[in-house]
């Protein structure tokens, strides 16, 4: 598909919520183009007690947002349960042969748990990495459709799981939900991609999407390597699961549908600098009489260039 990207001035550093600056943002099948005037770092961020327990009702004067050290005036705040574009990225590797059942009655759980409005895809991947629904339809809410998707895919061959992120980041942008995130469900590691882990760590850093992942461990693959995807969830303001049998799959994938219906999206004007330049953000929680809180959220971005022409 050829696609055409014009940047104005918009940012995006984290999932988005309904801010007018992005209502420029129109596609069609040839063409993706976003424009703008406006600057923004946005950031979806989660708030959880220390027992773990989500943290709703809060107000822009409870979070402090510093970006390299630095304090930020918050210009944007919203806490709605708003719509969201999700990605399911499911490993059918010949090593989760043993595990796919529990894996994706899982997934089909984690569907049900999300707001109607969503809307979901499925990229199923092993040596390559292939879409669970049609290739003429990129999108779906149906539930008999994504079940489909789901079982579309045979455990067979090694794991592409670079290309499987960098692709399913990429079908992100096409999406009508402003607010971006991927599921990989996976018994991790990398053999067969052809992306490297820097390009794919580079398309993360410079996405909106909330990453997490679920990885069945095998303690005996040479390929695993879960601090590949703690690096994901990390970056993007996720959470990386590492489960030793399929026993909690669920309930883990629940509680993931959970937190993206409860996450806040909050936005500030960044200074200007060079383009490339990595950022880095921390934001604190403060309730009085509450100790404790935690506020989760990507830990970098990409600072990019604001440029008046389009590119292809």
């Amino acid at each position: 598909m050829k696609r055409r990207l014009a940047i104005g001035s918009l940012m995006i550093a984290g999932a988005v919520s309904s801010f007018s600056a992005l209502r420029f943002l129109t596609q069609d099948s040839k063409d993706f183009v976003i424009r703008s005037d406006v600057r923004l770092v946005l950031l979806d961020v989660a708030v959880r007690e220390r027992n773990g327990g989500l943290v709703g009702n809060l107000t822009k004067d409870n979070f402090t947002v510093l970006e390299n050290g630095q304090p930020q005036q918050l210009t944007s705040f919203s806490n709605e349960d708003v719509p969201v574009t999700i990605g399911l990225l499911m490993d059918e590797s010949r090593s989760m042969s043993s595990k796919r059942n529990g894996v994706l009655a899982a997934a089909g759980d984690f569907i049900r748990t999300c707001n109607r409005s969503d809307e979901f895809f499925v990229l199923n991947f092993n040596d390559t990495v292939k879409r669970g629904l049609p290739e003429d339809q990129m999108f779906s809410d149906d539930m008999g459709q994504l079940r489909a998707a789901l079982y579309r895919g045979r455990p067979r061959g090694m794991t592409a799981l670079n290309d499987a992120v960098v692709d399913g980041l990429d079908q992100l942008t096409l999406g009508r939900q402003e607010r971006k995130a991927l599921v990989i469900v996976s018994d991790g590691g990398d053999n067969a991609s052809q992306h490297t882990r820097a390009e794919m760590v580079n398309m993360v850093e410079r996405s909106p999407a909330t990453i997490y992942s679920v990885t069945l461990i095998d303690p005996n693959d040479p390929d695993y390597n879960p601090q590949l995807l703690k690096q994901l969830a990390r970056i993007s303001g996720g959470e990386a699961f590492f489960l030793e049998t399929p026993d909690k799959l669920r309930e883990v994938c629940e509680g993931i549908g959970k937190e993206i219906r409860n996450r806040y999206t909050m936005g500030y004007t960044p200074a200007p600098g060079k383009s490339g330049e990595l950022r880095r953000i921390q934001v604190r929680v403060s309730v009085p009489g509450r100790n404790g809180l935690v506020a989760r959220t990507r830990t970098s971005y990409l600072y990019g260039d604001a440029p008046n022409a389009e590119s292809k």
